[in-house]
Order: C-alpha cells, then sequence, then structure tokens
C-alpha cells in the first residue's frame, strides 16, 4: 500500500520499458501489485515476459467471502503467481500455518504458483544458534504448504527472516545459506520445481554472496525506484550466466 493507483500504473509501465535490456532469458521477473491496479497491470505486461502476481488470495474459489479475493478470479486476471504468508499477514491479521497452507492448495488448483513467504521472527547473535533456530521454526511452515499441493506443483519459497524485514541491511550471507541449503532439503524429490528467493533488504550486493543457495531475490521498498531494480537485474543475470 506504498503506492496510489496511478503511481502504480506509472511503475508498471517503467519496468516494461526493462524487458529485454535489462535482463537476459535465465531471468525471471514478477511484478505483484494491489488488487484493484491488478487487470490494468496485467494488459500494461500482456507484450512482455515480465510475470504478475497478487499480495494475497483465498483459500476458496466462491461463495459467500465478501471481501475475500478468489484464486480464480485471480487467474483471470492475468496473474501467474500469488503471494501468500506474507509476515506482515501472519502478525496483524493472524494468519497461522494451517491458513498459509490451505491459501497454498487453492492458488495451485487454479494454476496459479504460491509464493510462499517464511522466516524467523527472532535473530540470536550466536550464528549457530541462530542457523538452528531459523530452520526450527521455518521447517514446519515449508512442511505445511509441500503437504497442502501436488507434488508436481511448481512454488517459490520467499524466505524472509522477519527481523531483516526494514533493516538497514540484509540477513548475513552465511546464515541465509546455511539456513535455505536446509530448507531446500525438505523438498528434494519434489516433481514440481521449488524455488527459493531471499527477501529482508535484501539490494545491491546480496545476490552474489548468496548465490550458491538461493534462486533470486524478493524485493521490497528497495525496488520503488525503476534504476535500483534495474541495477540488482543486472547484477543477479551477471552471476546467473557465471
Amino acid at each position: 500500500m506504498y503506492f496510489d493507483l496511478p503511481t502504480t500504473l506509472s511503475y508498471v509501465r517503467g519496468v516494461l520499458q526493462l524487458d529485454g535490456d535489462a535482463w537476459n532469458s535465465r531471468i525471471d521477473l514478477f511484478i505483484i501489485p494491489d488488487f484493484v491496479s491488478l487487470a490494468e497491470c496485467g494488459r500494461i505486461l500482456e507484450p512482455s515476459s515480465i510475470m504478475l502476481g497478487a499480495q494475497d488470495t483465498f483459500s476458496e474459489d466462491k461463495g459467500a467471502y465478501t471481501g475475500e479475493v478468489s484464486p480464480l478470479v485471480l487467474r483471470q486476471a492475468g496473474a501467474t503467481i500469488v503471494e501468500i504468508g506474507h509476515a506482515e499477514r501472519r502478525a496483524m491479521f493472524g494468519e497461522t500455518d494451517e491458513t498459509v497452507a490451505n491459501k497454498a492448495g487453492a492458488a495451485a488448483r487454479n494454476g496459479l504458483v504460491p509464493l510462499v513467504c517464511i522466516g524467523e521472527k527472532t535473530h540470536h547473535s550466536v550464528a549457530s544458534a541462530a542457523v538452528g533456530a531459523a530452520i526450527q521454526e521455518c521447517t514446519p511452515q515449508v512442511a505445511s504448504v509441500l503437504a497442502a499441493v501436488p507434488d508436481d506443483t511448481d512454488i517459490i519459497l520467499a524466505y524472509e527472516p522477519v527481523w531483516a524485514i526494514g533493516a538497514k541491511e540484509p540477513a548475513d550471507a552465511d546464515h541465509v545459506v546455511n539456513v535455505t541449503t536446509e530448507l531446500r532439503k525438505l523438498a528434494a524429490g519434489r516433481k514440481g520445481t521449488t524455488r527459493i528467493v531471499y527477501g529482508g533488504s535484501a539490494g545491491p550486493g546480496t545476490f552474489a554472496k548468496i548465490a550458491d543457495s538461493v534462486d533470486g531475490l524478493f524485493l521490497g521498498r528497495f525496488a520503488h525506484d525503476i534504476h535500483n531494480l534495474k541495477a540488482v537485474i543486472q547484477e543477479v543475470g551477471r552471476a546467473s550466466s557465471v
């Protein structure tokens, strides 16, 4: 809710200008605007390779659920990805692992790729303790989602340590590598593709340090400036082509 409608549409048109210029064919880019602007953003992005995502969904396709947003309608509006279980949703609206898993299942049955936000709340000063605590807290978040979607469903796990969201610096690279390496093991053997992206104050220089364990970045306010977004995309493109 940082952008109003005109600002959102202007931003999306600006990102569209980067298509085919700022990144190569090995880079996938998605934008996740608010619900009201979703359909118009889809029309703007239609001629491009940029994917459209939604910020949330409901666990049912149809029914007496006033104010909720159907995953069926999101798909019809042009979304291909849906973000689920962001730390703000969990903290402000009481979403649980069960809630998130049900939404992931609904997204999958409607042909949407669930982008599931996971992350630990507490940060320990001792590195080994921090990694262990993160794995312990994130494992049920991942396991519940994997149990709720078909084995051949493509999913994206957005690892965002809650304590790193809005911080001055992203989580330490060793921490991210150690945690995501272990979490990836939970999805070993799945038929569907499981990608892991890192979020939490991500910016220039972040990806190169963690590229061995993650597939990309999940940018927040930093990417509101298209010049920042372009710089990070180019960094990821260079690292991905090595």
